[in-house]
């Protein structure tokens, strides 16, 4: 049988338009370039199919490579089968995307092939079968092999909270997730040094930045969901580290009871390890029996070297024969908080339980980990090893030296070995010293030790492990490349089909094709999110079906996630926004949510985000009534709050447990006189629990005197300044250095390249975006959310009363403003602050309209205001609307003369009518207080209005007031340096407004 002429035309166009195709048999269709006629195709191609037809095979037309079309089959059986290449397999599939394509073919070839089935397929799979699980309409076309193929029992998870007020149902609880911050500080043999992995640019390196999302946003997601989350870097940004272990015959160690002692265990014989030690196996543990009461117990003391707060960490021996709710406490500054352990799993390492305030010092009832025997099921075992409170330095010897650098920022190769992972199986893969590889091949594999047998490290899949049942990894990057566009570079996924054995199924038998849904899951919630939020152009590139080692190494559902280009300075406008690392680590712990929902087909619920409009009044004697609002989520409508979770904290202690509450208020009696109560919130559903609301404080001091309001004005978070001029770009720490979000682990230092045309040379000459190394060490603080109760301690020493409100809840006129004499109005660096790109209208004013009008109608009725921020005018004067100047003169008695009106921080008394003798400010950024880079010049606007303080360096004004009624600073009264310095301010403030 002749093929139709036009079906030949239609393939020789096909092989035209796409760039080219050979063909099998003895008959060759030619390799045809743009330029070859089609009726010379025609008739090469007839003879070929003629010749396929005879011997019954398929006919094969193989493509070029540039095309997205890899292969026609033409099955004399009756298929018509397209083979897309790799690179159109790395588009999400969709039902209604694959229904057009398949469409689109069937239109052009159904007149030739009537009774023809046609076929279309990437990867060696039909392009249907490419859509996740969760994108499929009917559950009956789900690929089953994608799921969970053991049908055994799983085990308790590893660390349960038994005091927490909520309990997730409909979250993560239960699940085990290994997630890992791209690379790390590392010794580089070739050059015999300590260095990053990637280079210094736009202020971070690559090896902090992703630590900046996980560390302080991604993590504390999935725990306040339910799971168990596993890092192979230190977590702790605590430069301190306490060790306390049986073996070392610390003090600290204090053994009641009946233990005996048995081998292996946690040992470090010297300060650092200087080979390939394996330091949980250089010592011994301690044992008993569990018991239905306790009898035996061991308390881990330590001597807490400052205050702080720490991560707490233990290790113990783990056996079949072990109970798997070993009862530990953590006793912290802010009460005890206890866990039940799983020790038939996960032992041999370090166990984070959480982060917890203690006071420097040596404490049992504030500072103290204890163990009972205490159990469920007496009668097992229950053992004991070393306990560590902190992050640390760096302990790992490599040519001749350690890091000399906080734990947290170094590579996991070296937290791995601290953490007991055998070298053979995990980190050591090469025999020569080359940690970069270690590093990066080690970290895939470690999960596989955390899973176990028949998980285990690629080396030997029948290793035990540690008996952690994870559920998924994921590798954090951020990529290199650049753009001199308006888009940005975008995100890439990456995953891999194949595994270390070469084979498409993990070891129970799932496919590895669940790694592309769980890619396609994460890609596609981010971008989603991303443009519904920042960015309509955000870019989405490939899914990249590819053999990186942390994307195949792992013997679980694994992804490599490439958020955005470092090396792109509009990337990096968003990268180094705190409210942007906020939402993209949401949307990641929300790809993970519904990916593991799909996994075992159960409903899923997303958990809130923080409540607003915060107060803390007094309604009775010794009473304070909390209340607050919740905020809705507009891309998630399960995110609603079905209840709060209420923390307290007491004077300097830290926060406990909390309460849970229904509703959106409570009341705390017994308020004891002249302390200061200390109020956060949580917002928690079945998905889990909110991140933490701001701090509000209160102190009642039992005299009758009416309570000053303390108003929390300063909310923003923000990155640095940006400059954009010809071919300059980048960003201008000098003028305003941004607002962490609480603080920065991932700042290394400011940036001095910002010509966009100079070219990467290597990682120390790294061209546009090239930044100092000044305090790539040092964790910057940024906004606690926590200024009412620093603003309190001063009001506090002066025997005031006290209590504060959310700006929110002040400006939507929930506060009645009249009840109190003085409003101390906290500005900190509140400014108004654009966006990345302007898709929405910018935030964080200092003084909105409704705030504005709330301090209007109070002064005019007699009220007394203090307030003090960097940019207090300059926001006001900025903004040039007619109003805000207005209300500057004829309400605030203020005018502005000068942003960045100082650099060293030292301010001197100007009045007689302001006594205080001079003082400093923080200026400067450290890990304690944030720094306050560009403060106000401000000048009085009415003939009884005068200067009260000058900048000492200048002699500009820095603060202005109208006796009896406002006192303005340029500064923030919070960044003042020290506690005697601000009391002895606010007395000053006090005797101006004539507040008795």
């Amino acid at each position: 049988m002749r093929y139709p002429a036009t079906l030949l035309a239609r393939l020789a166009v096909l092989c035209l338009l796409l760039g080219g195709c050979s063909a099998s048999g003895p008959v060759t269709a030619p390799a045809l370039s743009e330029a070859a006629r089609v009726a010379e195709a025609r008739k090469s191609l007839s003879a070929w199919l003629d010749w396929c037809r005879a011997k019954a095979q398929p006919c094969t037309i193989q493509l070029d490579r540039a095309s997205r079309v890899d292969t026609v089959f033409v099955d004399p059986t009756g298929t018509l089968q397209v083979q897309f290449n790799e690179a159109f397999a790395q588009i999400p599939f969709r039902e209604d995307n694959v229904a057009r394509l398949e469409s689109m073919v069937a239109t052009a070839v159904r007149p030739y092939f009537a009774d023809t089935e046609i076929e279309l397929t990437a990867l060696g799979l039909p392009l249907a079968e490419l859509i996740p699980n969760l994108y499929r309409t009917r559950p009956q076309d789900w690929d089953r092999s994608r799921m969970p193929q053991a049908n055994t029992e799983r085990p308790l998870p590893l660390v349960r909270p038994l005091d927490q007020p909520w309990t997730p149902t409909q979250g993560l609880q239960g699940r085990a997730l290994a997630l890992w911050p791209s690379h790390g500080w590392y010794y580089e043999a070739r050059l015999d040094r300590w260095e990053w992995q990637r280079a210094r640019v736009f202020q971070t390196v690559e090896d902090l930045l992703p630590m900046a999302f996980i560390v302080p946003y991604l993590a504390p997601m999935l725990e306040n969901a339910g799971a168990n989350v596993f890092l192979p870097r230190e977590r702790d940004v605590q430069r301190h580290e306490v060790r306390i272990d049986h073996d070392a015959d610390t003090a600290g160690y204090q053994v009641f009871g009946n233990w005996q002692t048995a081998t292996p265990g946690f040992a470090m014989p010297d300060s650092v390890l200087t080979g390939q030690e394996n330091p949980f196996a250089a010592g011994s543990h301690q044992w008993t029996r569990t018991a239905a009461t306790a009898t035996d117990s061991i308390r881990w003391l330590p001597t807490i070297p400052e205050t702080g707060d720490y991560a707490v960490y233990l290790s113990f021996s783990q056996s079949e024969e072990n109970t798997t709710d070993a009862r530990y406490t953590v006793h912290h500054a802010g009460g005890l908080t206890r866990f039940a352990v799983n020790q038939q799993i996960g032992g041999g390492t370090w166990v984070y339980l959480g982060t917890f305030r203690f006071h420097a010092g040596t404490d049992p009832t504030q500072a103290a980990v204890v163990l009972t025997n205490a159990s469920d099921t007496p009668g097992q075992r229950v053992t004991a090893d070393a306990v560590r409170f902190g992050g640390g330095m760096g302990n790992v010897v490599r040519g001749g030296s350690t890091s000399g650098r906080p734990r947290f920022v170094e590579a996991a190769r070296y937290y791995m070995q601290y953490a007991g992972m055998p070298p053979s199986l995990v980190y050591n893969v090469t025999d020569t010293l080359d940690d970069y590889t270690d590093d990066y091949r080690g970290r895939g594999e470690w999960v596989n030790y955390l899973k176990g047998a028949p998980f285990g490290p690629n080396k030997d899949r029948s290793a035990p492990g540690l008996g952690l049942p994870i559920d998924l990894s994921l590798a954090f990057h951020t990529d290199a490349g650049q753009s001199r566009s308006d888009t940005t570079i975008g995100t890439l996924m990456i995953y891999s089909s194949d595994g270390g054995d070469d084979t498409r199924f993990f070891p129970d038998g799932q496919s590895r094709f669940a790694n592309r849904d769980l890619g396609d899951l994460l890609q596609t919630q981010l971008v989603e999110d991303i443009r519904a939020q920042y960015d309509p152009v955000w870019q989405r590139r490939g899914i990249w079906d590819r053999d990186y080692s942390e994307a195949f190494r792992p013997n679980v559902p694994a992804a490599l996630l490439e958020l955005l280009s470092h090396q792109n300075y509009l990337d990096m406008k968003f990268a180094l926004d705190p409210r942007f690392r906020f939402d993209v680590s949401r949307s990641i712990y929300k790809a993970m949510l519904r990916f593991l929902a799909a996994q075992h087909e159960q409903p899923y619920v997303v958990q809130p985000l923080p409540v607003s409009h915060m107060q803390a009044t007094f309604t009775g004697e010794r009473q304070v009534t909390i209340r607050w609002q919740p905020v809705e989520d507009p891309l998630e409508p399960s995110a609603t709050p079905t209840g709060y979770v209420v923390e307290t904290r007491r004077a300097e202690g830290g926060f406990g447990n909390g309460v849970a509450v229904t509703g959106t208020r409570i009341a705390f009696d017994d308020l004891v006189p002249g302390v200061i109560y200390s109020y956060r919130v949580r917002a928690v559903n079945a998905g889990g629990a909110s991140l933490p609301s701001e701090i509000l404080s209160v102190c009642w001091q039992g005299d009758g005197t009416r309570p000053v309001l303390i108003v929390n004005g300063f909310d923003r978070v923000a990155p640095p300044a940006s400059l954009e001029a010809d071919s300059l770009r980048g960003f201008v720490a000098d003028r305003d250095t941004g607002v962490p979000d609480r603080y920065d682990l991932s700042y290394v230092g400011p940036q001095y390249e910002f010509d966009a045309t100079v070219a990467w040379q290597d990682d120390d000459a790294p061209g546009h975006g090239a930044s100092h190394a000044t305090h790539e060490t040092t964790v910057v603080a940024g906004n606690t959310f926590d200024y009412p109760y620093l603003h309190g301690q001063a009001f506090q020493a002066l025997g005031r009363a006290f209590v504060s409100a959310s700006d929110e809840a002040v400006w939507d006129g929930q506060v009645h403003l009249a009840n109190y004499p003085l409003i101390d109005l906290i500005l900190g660096e509140e400014r108004r602050t654009p966006w990345p790109k302007p898709v929405r209208p910018p935030s964080f004013e200092a003084f909105p309209a409704p705030l504005q009008a709330a301090l209007q109608t109070y002064l005019r009725g007699g009220g007394r205001l203090f307030a003090s921020g960097a940019y207090l005018t300059t926001d006001l004067f900025e903004s040039r609307r007619p109003a805000d100047s207005l209300f500057a003169r004829d309400v605030l008695h203020v005018r502005h003369r000068t942003n960045l009106a100082a650099k060293s921080g030292a301010v001197l008394p100007t009045s007689p009518a302001f006594p205080v003798v001079p003082f400093r400010y923080e200026a400067r950024l450290n890990p304690e207080r944030y720094a306050v880079e560009a403060p106000d010049g401000l000048e009085p606007a009415a003939p009884d209005a005068q200067t009260l303080l000058r900048y000492a360096e200048n002699n500009i004004s820095a603060a202005v007031g109208m006796p009896g009624t406002v006192v303005l600073f340029g500064f923030p009264f919070e960044a003042i340096r020290t506690a005697a310095a601000r009391e002895a301010v606010l007395r000053a403030v006090l005797a101006y407004v004539r507040l008795e």
